[in-house]
């Protein structure tokens, strides 16, 4: 027979854990789960430039308007910096205005998503399928096809141009 404090107790938890899933957003993050490529922290910082580990890492914003990348015009693919897998073609990025280099649409399964409350309400966050680095977010207020605007960090990519 369960008794009454029992009871209780079991209550409490199971508000305090859908209570921490709320507030404490991390429990369900990008971090917590396995990548197929994956390195220590004194790899990642040997690894990266210190705004690359900011971004990737730390899920740092780079300035509006200040990566080079928001600027790249030419045809090619878009990596990310942390595992070099390609995440964006460069026919599906656009113009925002927003400062930060944008796309419709990612290459089939190569970014992922959390939800990302560190600004006190949920937003969606994008990351590197492969390694997990954050990328930046994800809106719905993008062009056709998609609807989408990939919002990235150009710290958190680089750029590798069509050969041929």
């Amino acid at each position: 027979m369960i008794s009454r404090r029992t009871l209780l107790a079991g209550g409490v938890a199971l508000g305090a854990a859908a209570i921490a899933g709320s507030v404490f957003p991390w429990i369900d993050d990008a971090e917590a789960r396995a990548y197929p490529f994956q390195l220590t922290d004194a790899q990642w910082r040997s690894r990266l430039t210190p705004q690359q580990y900011a971004i990737l890492r730390e899920k740092a914003t780079e300035r509006p308007f200040t990566h080079p990348l928001n600027h790249e015009k030419r045809k090619g693919t878009f990596r990310c910096a942390g595992c070099e897998q390609p995440l964006f073609a460069s026919r599906t990025k656009f113009d925002s205005g927003t400062g930060w280099p944008s796309f419709y649409q990612p290459l089939p399964g190569r970014v992922g998503t959390s939800t990302d409350r560190d600004l006190g309400y949920a937003r969606t966050e994008v990351h590197c399928a492969r390694c997990g680095g954050h990328l930046g977010h994800v809106f719905d207020d993008g062009p056709r096809p998609t609807g989408l605007r990939y919002c990235m960090n150009g710290g958190a990519m680089t750029f590798a141009p069509a050969t041929g």
